[in-house]
């Protein structure tokens, strides 16, 4: 491999790893790469053969192509919506792909399917430990699939670091940002009315668990106000958006 490659290889692989906040050990674990070669492979040393490099890209959810080039955000492979439930990640999300000619796709469907369960079932069942996972693993797999792809997250996919690094790395993130008063009425709009049911502080709830996550989402690539804007204007913003990183 050229020296160039190398060098390369090596700064994508502190860039991946530092994103996730995995230790060189915990790489090992998930590559099965020693970590003495790991430690050659990022200072630029390694010559590392087909086999290992495509055992490395598997624990990043990358193809090998994607540690051998500098990342693109000219042609995304995936622009993943980011925000809570009635951000409007679903209504977007289908308009933009349908703008861009790209499919769409529900991460919690995938979900769904993988466990054949509803979201209701797996969390009264499993819990929400068992839910992260099957959302990790869900992720890890479409973008496996290396195909141009709108794709609407679940609400909490911020608070999981390995999830969120992974998506962060793979994908042009956007926050829908709304008001926790436009996140109720949506959500009220389309006829779910049980975050009213028997929960008198599920507004102050509401704002509480917007507050804490606004951080996280807020290190998204982008930030789109949605807030008293039409459907089309928020697309529009998005499409140029996006063709222009």
């Amino acid at each position: 491999m050229p020296e160039d490659v190398l060098e390369l290889l090596g700064r994508r692989l502190r860039d991946a790893r530092a994103e996730r906040g995995w230790t060189i050990r915990e790489l090992a674990e998930r590559s099965g790469v020693s970590v003495r070669f790991l430690v050659q492979l990022e200072a630029g040393r390694g010559n590392i053969s087909v086999r290992r490099l495509a055992e490395l890209a598997g624990a990043f959810a990358l193809s090998p192509a994607d540690l051998l080039t500098e990342p693109s955000r000219h042609a995304p492979r995936v622009i993943a919506l980011l925000g809570l439930r009635g951000a409007g990640k679903t209504t977007i999300g289908r308009k933009l792909a349908r703008r861009l000619r790209m499919r769409f796709v529900e991460l919690d469907r995938r979900v769904e399917q993988a466990a054949d369960l509803s979201l209701t079932e797996i969390f009264s069942i499993y819990g929400d430990g068992h839910y992260r996972r099957l959302e990790r693993d869900a992720l890890a797999a479409l973008l496996g699939e290396h195909r141009p792809t709108v794709l609407a997250t679940g609400g909490g996919i911020v608070v999981s670091p390995e999830t969120y690094g992974m998506l962060q790395t793979a994908a042009i993130t956007v926050w829908l940002r709304a008001s926790p008063e436009d996140h109720w009425k949506r959500v009220v709009r389309q006829g779910d009315r049980r975050p009213m049911a028997d929960h008198p502080k599920a507004m102050a709830d509401l704002r509480a668990i917007l507050a804490a996550r606004e951080p996280l989402y807020a290190r998204a690539d982008h930030t789109v106000n949605t807030s008293g804007r039409s459907v089309d204007a928020i697309v529009g913003e998005l499409t140029s958006t996006v063709l222009e990183a």
